[in-house]
């Protein structure tokens, strides 16, 4: 008989609770516990399980069972060989190696650099081969495969640390000789034309071989003392670049006493390169060419290592081949636009004062004004030959063995 509300035990309806007739939805009656509930005073028999407990023994799927350890886990009871980093330890800061809890640099990420007035890029494979102790915001050395960019961006934050120190050493040993020389071409240069012989041939005008040897013997000379003067420069620029790179005062006084001291070497090994460059020239062009790009880096091998620049120089270039062709390359092409801004300004002087400008004093002055005008010109490739060649000498140095600007500089002395 169904359960009317006036009936005794009726509950009113109560969602989710099942009436005395087991339908959801309808009060239950007192006393009344759901399926699997323990009544009230009442203890489970041994070994039994509560309700919802998982039996004895039961383990979750994916459990390793007791005494499994993971592979590469050393047993008990060893201890690692002398030198092994303490557990917990992330490795150095740098290459492929973050501290704990850093973020892991990713390829081709920017690293300021001191200096600079934007980020290099580090460039593809920056990572790989990586020497411990490589720093990659070194403001010298360009850590191993960085490429181009950080190179070049090395260069010119160099440039722009140093401009002050490096210019005026520019201007008394490179541009004074140079337009000592361009001078002297103008007054030593052999006057004359060709005279014609009764049979029509041309002759030489007379005393031509007289000012042709003149001629030479004054540049070679001149050659010669500059090219101390010049060696004087290149070591007190290289002094300049690395010293500030790392951080150390730097002075042109210091500077000019430093190359002096360094002067002599460099100067005998930059006569032998340049025979050796003269000889493959004359053999044939090509070979001279070659000679000349292999031993670039001649100069600051001698004063960074004083021992084989030549040899050294070679092994660098071969090595690494591609790298330092390239980095030679930028630097030669500067150097070969100022010589060609240096022939249009011999053009045009010979052009505007002839062939003998020497003969008046007005085209002798407008002549003098356009030799020192272009061998100023070449300035601006002096600058970027020295710092091109020191920061590539830099950047093979890491290609061999960790190296940063602080130790370069203690290595000039």
């Amino acid at each position: 008989m169904p359960i009317v509300p006036d009936q005794p035990g009726y509950d009113s309806p109560q969602p989710g609770v099942p009436n005395q007739a087991g339908q959801p939805g309808w009060g239950a009656p007192p006393g009344w516990t759901a399926p699997g509930d323990v009544p009230p005073g009442h203890t489970p028999p041994p070994g039994s399980n509560a309700p919802g407990t998982p039996p004895q023994g039961w383990t979750a799927p994916g459990t390793p069972p007791q005494g499994w350890t993971a592979p590469g886990t050393p047993p008990q009871g060893w201890t690692a060989p002398p030198g092994t980093p303490p557990p917990g330890w992330g490795g150095p800061a740098y290459p492929g190696y973050p501290m704990p809890g850093a973020a892991y640099p990713m390829p081709g990420a920017a690293y300021p650099m001191p200096g600079a007035a934007y980020p290099m890029q580090a460039g593809p494979g920056a990572y790989a081969g990586w020497f411990p102790g490589i720093d990659p915001q070194d403001p010298l050395v360009n850590p191993p495969h960085a490429g181009i960019g950080p190179w070049f961006a090395r260069c010119t934050a160099a440039l722009r640390r140093g401009w002050r120190q490096l210019l005026p050493i520019v201007l008394l040993t490179q541009v004074l000789p140079a337009s000592v020389i361009g001078v002297l071409t103008l007054v030593f240069t052999p006057e004359g034309e060709l005279a014609t012989a009764p049979d029509g041939a041309p002759v030489l005008p007379a005393g031509f071989w007289g000012q042709m040897f003149a001629f030479y013997g004054v540049l070679l000379a001149a050659g010669l003392v500059f090219g101390l003067l010049q060696a004087t420069g290149w070591a007190a620029g290289t002094w300049v670049v690395a010293r500030q790179a790392a951080g150390e005062p730097t002075g042109l006084g210091a500077a000019l006493r430093y190359g002096m001291r360094r002067a002599l070497g460099l100067w005998g090994w930059t006569l032998l390169v340049s025979l050796l460059a003269m000889l493959g020239t004359c053999l044939c062009l090509l070979p001279g060419i070659y000679v000349t790009f292999a031993l670039a880096l001649f100069g600051p091998v001698y004063l960074f290592e004083r021992r084989e620049p030549i040899g050294r120089a070679w092994r660098m270039f071969h090595n690494r081949f591609g790298m330092v062709l390239g980095r030679v390359a930028l630097v030669m092409a500067v150097l070969l636009a100022a010589t060609v801004l240096d022939a249009v300004v011999g053009a045009i002087s010979g052009a505007a004062f002839g062939v003998e400008p020497m003969n008046a004093v007005g085209t002798a002055i407008g002549a003098v004004v356009l030799a020192v005008f272009g061998a100023l010109l070449a300035a601006p490739a002096y600058l970027a030959q020295q710092v091109g060649l020191v920061v590539t000498y830099a950047e093979q140095r890491a290609q061999e063995g960790p190296v940063n600007a602080a130790r370069l500089a203690a290595e000039l002395g």
